[in-house]
């Protein structure tokens, strides 16, 4: 099928099985293509072909609300949207979103680029379809692992108290809920699947006749026994104490399976949660054999292999150097504890898990739990290491106010993709951690200025005793410098001048100092003198320095890879003020108070204007202003 000839998914409806399962080959066969040259979450996307049409075929979208949790897992549903046509822009600058994005079609009711959150937006759409008298269906798609969220099983709870009608699919794709028990768990796994459950307890019935010794005697008391059996065998007794009609487990890439329980499903008055199986990374082999989440989401590869296309750069990944810091430090003292919310590839901890079975917990998707976790950890004198995204730091502010800032609790958090990642776009941007952590009490904040400071940085925080300790890094690899043999300390709160001058003082700290150090080159083919201060330290200032610098009468520009309102450039600011230099003449370059979509990273920047040029532009004006001064 011509796959760029989609409009909407009206097509669907009178599609046969075999059409549809044709239509399958076709959309896979597309994606491999596709993001072969683009990058993205192939693997999610293979596992859902199949489930995505059947939905589209049952249901009557945007009319009826298809919610797809985390999101990306929705490149079919946008070629069944129409926008196979834009898939060679995926995840480019000003290209399709690799996450439903509203203004891409009215097909994407739901943004998202963090997990477990389509329950709680689906309550909230069913309550207003309710109050508005409408009729539509809700259906909210959430996988196995982001069910394990904590903001999902809150949603479960108040679905099933209140009742709502909706339609839950649970994309179960890596194992049943339920474990393996032979005969009784293939029968009770058929449970209520498509109304077979009268079947299904006759069968069981007569396996219970077959046990051995005592087998008729139960049987005598097989109404019990069954229901006893279902509460600690059938995946769905959890899920049907909270007030849902359990359907399930159903083949997730079986045509007939999906299509007569979600027509079963759309009869019933209150919530039904569905759970499908699907494998990820279907129809493409090297997905298919990922044991580890390799093809979760990927950079460009060559189908015929699955080889991925590598980068020519030999510097160390940023996340691979500061986990494998942490095993190094490990092996010297057994209080080490890493802990990753369902990070354990993207934040390189594969060496340390290896090492350190016994060491390492991955907690899954709950991000809360995992701060709080270490919190406990470091009252029993363990040394925590928490690696966990800028993005998804977020969702555990409270745990890091609450439980290891307000005790004063020696965690350390690796704060990865820290600044702007790209092509995951305005979700993933790592922009907001600055401003979020630098008012709290107790905490030191750090970003190196490369791949050698950081692992100093790193062993700083590791030796550090005295209460919580975060450093960021960014996404990516580091600038190929030397690498020292012996670690050490690098004291708490110390800047570094980078290059001296006299005119202008440039601020800045991480992935801008590259920019800063060019800026300043050019300035001084220029006749402008500009001082270069690693800021490593974003919290505590160094205070002297920052004294000697204003008290010299130079201006000041800061330059951040962060959100600008209550950032670094507004610390320095307060400082300022704060100690009393009150006509202090500092400027600001960072993130303006909007979202950054997706795209290259440089592109990017150029778009916001972060540019050694306009770096030139503003430290050539604050040189200016102060020779009128003088």
């Amino acid at each position: 099928m011509d796959l760029l000839s989609i409009k909407d998914p009206s097509f669907l409806k009178n599609l046969s099985i075999k059409e549809l399962e044709s239509l399958s080959k076709d959309i896979r066969h597309f994606l491999i293509e596709k993001l072969s040259k683009t990058g993205g979450h192939i693997g999610p996307n293979l596992g859902v072909v199949e489930l995505t049409i059947a939905l589209h075929k049952c249901f009557n979208s945007p009319t009826d609300k298809i919610l797809w949790d985390v999101g990306h897992q929705s490149y079919v549903h946008k070629i069944l949207t129409g926008r196979a046509c834009q898939f060679d822009t995926l995840r480019k600058y000003k290209g399709l979103c690799g996450f439903p994005k509203m203004i891409e079609s009215e097909h994407d009711v739901w943004e998202t680029g963090h997990s477990s959150t389509s329950l709680s937006a689906a309550m909230g759409m069913a309550v207003a379809r309710n109050l508005k008298g409408e009729k539509s269906h809700i259906v909210p798609v959430i996988g196995d692992g982001a069910l394990t969220g904590g903001m999902a099983l809150e949603a479960l709870n108040h679905i099933g108290h209140e009742k709502e009608k909706m339609i839950v699919i649970l994309n179960d794709n890596e194992m049943s809920i339920a474990p393996n028990v032979g005969a009784i768990h293939n029968v009770l796994g058929r449970l209520r699947t498509a109304g077979k459950y009268n079947k299904a307890k006759d069968e069981l019935e007569m396996i219970i006749k077959k046990i051995p010794a005592f087998g008729n005697q139960l049987a005598g008391t097989a109404e019990r026994i069954k229901d006893t059996f279902k509460y600690m065998l059938v995946p769905g007794m959890f899920f049907e104490e909270l007030g849902f009609t359990y359907l399930g487990p159903v083949d997730g890439h079986n045509y007939e399976d999906l299509l007569e329980n979600l027509a079963y499903a759309k009869k019933y008055d209150g919530p039904v949660l569905l759970h499908v199986l699907t494998k990820k990374g279907k129809g493409y082999r090297p997905a298919e054999n990922d044991k580890i989440g390799a093809w979760h989401g990927t950079g460009p590869y060559k189908t015929e292999t699955g080889d991925f296309v590598k980068s020519k750069t030999t510097a160390p990944a940023w996340s691979s150097l500061v986990s494998e810091t942490v095993r190094r430090i490990a092996r010297e003292d057994k209080r080490v504890v890493a802990i990753t919310p369902a990070m354990p590839v993207g934040s390189k901890l594969e060496g340390f898990a290896k090492e350190f079975p016994d060491r390492m917990f991955d907690v899954g998707i709950a991000e809360q739990h995992a701060a709080t976790f270490a919190a406990g950890l470091a009252t029993q004198e363990m040394k925590p290491f928490l690696a966990i995204y800028s993005t998804f730091l977020q969702r555990a502010y409270d745990q890091v106010i609450h439980d290891i800032c307000r005790q004063n609790l020696n965690v350390f958090i690796g704060i990865d993709r820290a600044g702007l990642v790209g092509a995951d776009g305005e979700t993933h941007q790592g922009v907001f951690d600055i401003a979020f952590l630098r008012s709290l009490p107790n905490l030191v904040l750090m970003m190196p200025k490369d791949e050698n400071e950081g692992q100093h940085l790193v062993y700083t925080a590791m030796k550090y005793d005295d209460g919580p300790i975060a450093m960021r890094y960014p996404r990516g690899n580091g600038l190929g410098v030397a690498m020292d043999e012996k670690l050490h300390e690098i004291p708490i709160g110390s800047w570094d001048v980078l290059r001296e001058g006299e005119d202008a003082a440039i601020l800045t700290f991480g992935t801008t100092i590259p920019m800063a150090l060019e800026a300043a080159e050019a300035l001084e083919k220029q006749g402008t003198s500009v001082k270069v201060i690693n800021c490593r330290f974003l919290k505590p200032l160094d205070i002297k320095m920052l004294k000697e610098i204003i008290g010299s009468n130079m201006p000041i520009l800061t330059i951040e890879e962060a959100v600008l309102q209550g950032g670094f450039g507004s610390f320095i600011m307060e400082s300022a003020n704060d100690l009393g230099f009150h006509g202090a003449r500092i400027e600001r370059i960072g993130i303006p108070d909007k979202f950054i979509e997706h795209g290259n990273v440089d592109e990017l920047l150029k778009e916001i204007d972060l540019t050694a040029e306009a770096v030139i532009a503003k430290v050539s004006k604050l040189a200016r202003q102060k020779e009128k001064r003088a």
